[in-house]
């Protein structure tokens, strides 16, 4: 969480590029990035050099003699005039000489360029991020949070931003786990945010109990509330694996992959495995064979559902598996392909995929139930996704390999926000609930499931209260919320995975009175206004 002063600082800064004429949210966070970035790199060679003078330790200098105008310490004191020039003419330069080394970031640099045009504009914006708390990572990814939060807009392709809380509900459910050496992939990881809220998420489940502590902070209400910060100090012996090889994103936009990886950077994650690639085409396999082919042990994404599509170009080896145009499909199989054998995931996709009639629709299905694990269909509120699409969506989870006998259905009618565009908080929320049921679930069938006791309960679960109050236990009473269906009554309906070809509704039967005493008090009403009306004709 970050203060309510920071917010408002924020969006002040955020209404001067508006009036600054950039008014694409997408620009404007990219071009913060850029400035962040260069304050890091600043920040980073500072501690090197004093590293040097201290220690001895020798390093490979990120600024060249001639390039030290371009240090953020340097310019951010300068008049706009003067900033103008350096930063345009000169950071951006260094930016993309960068590309050269080989870094995460520098790789999403090169083709890095300055929107802003008005001097004012830019000195403000330095102020800002010069006074911004980058030195603190819980703050910084808190503050990265919500600069993404203001994305409105889809993208040419159908991407949006996830809502986090649907996010950290499928990440609670799914259990991510460094300590087995679990790698985790999005194959189309937009601005990366299941990557860092499965970070934020392990921050809380591996932080002793000692290391947790909690500050006051005002919010932007202007009121006092308490905050806890995670340390994550349980994650020190994975930390190699953490930062190196357990995150995995690709996506074919240049702009979400810098703000992606500046995102987990942010959050805490020194180099994450992020590349500009478009999953679906047959370069992906050529490119990156051991990410294409049994290479993760989780995959959580929400692909795009719509948006141009090179057939020609698309992986032979997917379109093997499911022949279609549609990407939702061909998504689905490719993450299929990309998962080891008993890896798993969670994938939100349209709910025409749980239902539709095409050849292609049914033989995905098929694959899904018939040669792997699908275990559970949640039914998601059409509404949740807005103001992006209001198109209707559910979460499908399964794992790679074996056979389906039973599949948990949960129907999400709330998500703690209005169903409209304004999407405002209201009490009705569904998803504690989904995820303590969930766990329960898993309990029933021995399945591993994570902590109900203690600093180890997760979010969802410590707002859903004791799974053990859940009161359908056997999920076979198909009126509740959660129930399993068996494959056979799946293969029976050609795999129809949509929950309302197997959820029963209780209807209430309606007493109402005989015609002939209502058309009587009907007879009586008129009646009655006909002596008004008389009344007051005669006043007249």
């Amino acid at each position: 969480m970050i203060t309510g002063t920071l917010k408002s600082q924020i969006d002040k800064l955020w209404e001067e590029f508006w009036v600054g004429g950039i008014t694409n949210p997408l620009t404007v966070i990219e071009q913060i990035t850029y400035l962040m970035y260069s304050r890091m790199l600043d920040t980073m060679e500072s501690k090197d050099e004093q590293k040097k003078v201290l220690a001895g330790v020798d390093f490979k200098p990120r600024f060249k003699a001639h390039q030290q105008d371009c240090r953020f310490n340097r310019y951010c004191n300068l008049s706009a005039d003067e900033m103008m020039e350096i930063v345009r003419d000169e950071v951006f330069l260094h930016f993309r000489s960068l590309s050269d080394e080989g870094t995460l970031l520098g790789e999403f640099m090169k083709d890095a360029r300055l929107e802003i045009v008005k001097p004012n504009l830019l000195v403000k914006a330095v102020e800002m991020i010069k006074n911004l708390p980058l030195d603190r990572g819980d703050t910084k990814g808190d503050l990265y949070e919500y600069l993404l939060s203001k994305l409105t807009t889809a993208g040419i392709n159908g991407q949006f931003r996830t809502p986090r809380h649907i996010i950290r509900a499928m990440v609670e459910m799914m259990e991510p786990n460094p300590a087995r050496g679990e790698r985790i992939c999005d194959p189309a990881c937009g601005t990366g945010g299941f990557l860092s809220t499965t970070y934020e998420y392990l921050l809380e489940k591996y932080s002793s109990l000692d290391s947790i502590h909690t500050e006051t902070v005002t919010n932007e209400k202007g009121e006092l509330e308490q905050q806890k910060i995670f340390s994550g100090d349980l994650l020190n012996e994975y930390r190699e694996h953490v930062d190196f090889d357990m995150f995995h994103g690709y996506d074919f936009d240049s702009t979400m992959l810098r703000i992606a990886a500046m995102n987990l950077i942010m959050h805490g994650v020194d180099e994450p495995d992020i590349h500009y690639q478009d999953t679906m085409s047959q370069s992906f396999s050529d490119k990156y064979p051991e990410a294409s082919h049994d290479a993760f042990h989780l995959i959580l994404a929400n692909p795009p559902f719509t948006g141009s599509l090179d057939e020609e170009d698309v992986d032979p080896a997917i379109l093997k598996r499911v022949k279609t145009k549609k990407t939702e499909l061909l998504f689905c199989a490719r993450i299929l392909q990309m998962l080891k054998v008993g890896g798993r995931s969670a994938t939100v996709v349209p709910q025409g995929v749980l239902f539709g009639s095409s050849k292609a629709h049914q033989s995905l299905r098929k694959t899904l139930v018939e040669d792997n694990q699908l275990e559970a269909v949640i039914n998601l509120p059409s509404g949740v996704f807005k103001p992006y699409a209001g198109v209707a969506t559910a979460i499908l989870i399964f794992t790679k390999g074996g056979e389906t006998d039973n599949v948990w259905f949960y129907d999400l009618e709330n998500d703690g926000f209005s169903l409209d565009d304004k999407r405002n908080p209201i009490d009705k929320n569904d998803l504690p609930n989904l995820v303590a049921s969930w766990k329960q679930y898993r309990k029933g069938k021995n399945l591993p499931v994570g902590e109900f006791m203690g600093h180890n309960l997760t979010r969802h679960s410590r707002e859903g209260g004791n799974p053990s109050l859940i009161e359908n236990n056997d999920w076979q009473d198909r009126t509740q919320k959660a129930f399993v269906v068996p494959k056979a009554d799946l293969k029976a309906n050609k795999y129809d995975l949509s929950i309302n070809r197997y959820k029963e509704v209780v209807y209430e039967e309606e007493v109402y009175n005989p015609p002939k005493e209502i058309l009587g008090r009907l007879k009586a009403l008129e009646v009655e206004i006909q002596k008004e009306l008389g009344e007051l004709e005669g006043m007249l």
